[in-house]
């Protein structure tokens, strides 16, 4: 039994990321992926952001930014998948079969969509108003992007856990409308020890609220937005509570266990906030210091990224491409020469031991082979000589193995038809006439189909 746990996690590239994403996502993000037994997926997922975006400019700026960001935090593409979602175009074909088997009071109830029909309806507008199909139809593409790799476990916050209930609805029910456990259904990982930094302002950090404190700031810029922090009026001296500082909740993000003792200890003696600012000023900066020089490297090297982003595609498309044909093939969308389960047993009951190779030693010595066994003309194929039954019989299953098509038929003196390509002779057991022949030839490469089918 395969061990190996997929876990899969959607990069949203919307602006350069803040301190407070690198500790609640990305850092443990990179480190579970260093972990045994576990096969990671990291992608851009640049769809996405059309949802909220239509300045491509930004599109195409913040998937550099995302992309040098986790690249210079340390995740390594030789050891996970890290592709760009729009690198993979059977994500969105994928997106399409399960369109085709979601339903629609399922979508209704999807969280973002209601909050923005809501909106609009407490603005006295129209329900729908200024709401895209793409919003909308948010939670099908995000389920393709799981169930394409038939991922185990996704990381999300809990705003994010109807989504992958949405993906397992979707996933059972292709499974069951085509009868096969196509897709794994997958399961939400919702850290409850996930670390939500405060902003500036004592709120959650969040872009919304204007209080981040951006994640590659030089250390001029960190220092001054550290300063910054609000904090109460208890002067140096007096005894401060560390459980009730953000500005401690910040420094505990970053430090060891011993330096987070030791710095409640100075809350406790009455450590200045000034002070307290300017060492968590430098415990940050200590952290992303190289991680920053790094990054700045890489923005300055876009054609490295690509080059990653690549590869990344190349090894994901090894695995979504042969399954999205299994899909399609599931769905009905498949060569028209296929032979369904119903059509097989009906060709069985026609042809039903299949065609038959029969060695035989011809009168000079040399040996051949006959196919016969075709349903309702009298018609033999003989071949031509061969110096050994071995020989005779691989150039038999190689003649029930080609393609009818492939075989080249033209029509000889009396009863014969000659098989140009397999150096075969095939003989008509009475005399008949030429559309009697060709009828003949027709039959020959039905059982030649059927045979191949039968036996695929």
């Amino acid at each position: 039994m395969n061990s190996i746990r997929r876990v899969l996690t959607g990069i949203k590239p919307t602006g350069t990321p803040h301190i407070g994403n690198y500790v609640g996502a990305i850092r443990p993000a990179i480190a579970a992926s260093r972990q045994p037994g576990v096969e990671s997926f990291y992608f851009l997922a640049d769809w996405h952001a059309l949802v909220g975006s239509t300045d491509p400019a930004r599109v195409q700026r913040s998937t550099l930014e995302i992309a040098a960001t986790w690249l210079a935090l340390g995740l390594d593409p030789d050891k996970v998948l890290f592709y760009r979602q729009s690198d993979i175009p059977e994500i969105p074909e994928l997106t399409w079969l399960l369109t085709c088997v979601t339903a629609k009071g399922l979508l209704n109830r999807a969280h973002a969509y209601k909050a923005a029909v809501d909106a609009n309806v407490a603005a006295g507008e129209d329900p729908d108003a200024g709401i895209t199909a793409g919003l909308y139809m948010y939670p099908v593409l995000m389920a393709a992007d799981i169930l394409m790799f038939n991922a185990h476990v996704v990381p999300v916050g809990r705003d994010q856990v109807q989504h992958i209930e949405i993906a397992r609805d979707l996933a059972a029910r292709f499974n069951h409308l085509y009868g096969c456990e196509y897709f794994t259904l997958p399961e939400a990982q919702i850290d409850q020890f996930t670390a939500v930094l405060p902003g500036l302002d004592g709120r959650k950090m969040s872009k919304s609220y204007n209080n981040v404190i951006p994640l590659w700031d030089e250390p001029r810029a960190l220092r001054k937005q550290i300063l910054g922090i609000v904090t109460n009026s208890l002067t140096p001296g007096e005894p401060k509570n560390a459980d009730d500082s953000h500005l401690f909740t910040i420094y505990q993000a970053f430090a060891s266990a011993e330096e987070t003792a030791s710095m409640r200890r100075a809350y406790a003696d009455g450590i200045a906030w000034g002070e307290a600012k300017e060492a968590l000023a430098a415990r940050i900066d200590a952290e992303l210091a190289a991680p920053r020089e790094r990054y700045h490297a890489l923005m300055k090297d876009p054609a490295k990224i690509e080059e990653i982003l690549a590869a990344g595609a190349v090894r994901a498309r090894a695995q979504s491409v042969p399954f999205l044909r299994e899909l399609r093939h599931a769905t009905g969308l498949r060569a028209l020469t296929h032979v369904s389960d119903a059509q097989e047993k009906q060709r069985r009951k026609v042809v039903a031991s299949g065609l038959r190779l029969a060695p035989m030693r011809n009168l000079d010595g040399s040996w051949g082979f006959r196919i016969d066994g075709f349903a309702s003309v009298k018609v033999h194929l003989f071949s031509d000589g061969f110096p050994d039954l071995q020989a005779a019989r691989a150039a038999g299953e190689r003649v029930l193995s080609t393609a009818p098509a492939n075989l080249e038929f033209s029509y000889g003196p009396g009863n014969q038809v000659s098989v140009s390509s397999a150096g075969l002779v095939a003989a008509v057991a009475r005399g008949v006439s030429r559309d009697e022949e060709a009828s003949a030839v027709a039959e020959i490469k039905r059982g030649l189909l059927d045979y191949q089918q039968i036996n695929a």
